[in-house]
This record gives structure tokens, sequence and C-alpha cells, in this order.
């Protein structure tokens, strides 16, 4: 199967993220949508938690913000190994909105199957990722110090 692909060209270097049309097709087709429209040029990592996730798309920078639309939970079987894209949300399953996240293990990851949409997988980029998971934190928020690494775009790939 071919999955729809969005390049995020971050200030640490290039992510190439699969979706997952098949098992989160809203999801997917609101992360496109905001990809598309330049909704995540310029917007920062402002979660960093090492070994955990790195987390952006918060159009305010500090977790508070939100796409134009909520997305209803579209949980199901795959699970959050390193590397997966998942949507965060509030308390509220169906808060999803803009913000995501990718994680960094397994094990500290694993609580989040069926409690967090998993939308899709790094297929190129890890290390980049991983350079992002390095930038020195707020050990309280996982706020960056300094200036929080950005995408500097996002764009939906060849294979949509």
């Amino acid at each position: 199967m071919s999955y729809p692909t969005v390049n995020i060209e971050t200030s640490h270097g290039l992510i190439t993220v699969e979706l997952w049309d098949d098992v989160a097709p809203n999801h997917v087709e609101n992360f496109l949508s905001l990809a598309r429209d330049g909704f995540y040029d310029g917007l920062t990592f402002h979660r960093i938690i090492p070994g955990f996730v790195i987390q952006g798309g918060c159009p305010k920078g500090n977790g508070t913000g939100d796409g134009p639309r909520r997305l209803k939970a579209e949980f199901n079987d795959r699970e959050h190994h390193p590397g997966v894209l998942s949507m965060a949300r509030s308390a509220d399953p169906d808060s999803a909105s803009s913000q995501f996240f990718i994680c960094l293990t397994r094990d500290h990851c694993q609580h989040l199957d069926n409690q967090y949409t998993g939308f899709g997988k790094v297929i190129e980029g890890m290390d980049v990722v991983e350079k992002i998971a390095a930038v020195q934190v707020d050990p309280n928020s996982g706020a960056p110090i300094g200036e929080a690494p950005s995408m500097v775009t996002a764009s939906v790939g060849d294979a949509e």
C-alpha cells in the first residue's frame, strides 16, 4: 500500500512521514490539509520530553493553541513505537486539532496505545527527530531553552 507523505523541513533537517489513511482517515486528511495550507510553516516543537516525545503544531507556540478543526478520536491497533506520529489532545479524546507528537521510545509511549490516534510514522529523518529531542529543555515543562526547533515548511509529498 502506498501512503501519502509529508516532508517536514525543520531547523535541524528533513523529516519525512507517511500517513496511515487506512486507519485514521480524518486525521490524515486534516494533517494533509494543514500542510497544504502552510499552517505548520514556521511553527515550533514547543514540548520536548527526552525518551518520550517531541511535540509541535501549536500556533501559539506553547501548547495552548489549536488549528481550525477538532477531530473525533480514531483509535486504532497501530502501536506507539519510535517514529510514530500521533495527535496530541486535551483530556477530551475528541479534541485533537493541529498539535502532533513523534514518539522516541516504545517503553515510554506504550501507554498511549488506544488512547491517542496514531496516524503515521517517520520513514526518513529519525536522526533529525533525535537531534530535536537532544536540545536543552526545561526539565519541568519540556519547553526548549533558547530558540525552539522549528518547522520551516511542511509540504505534501508525491505519494498522495
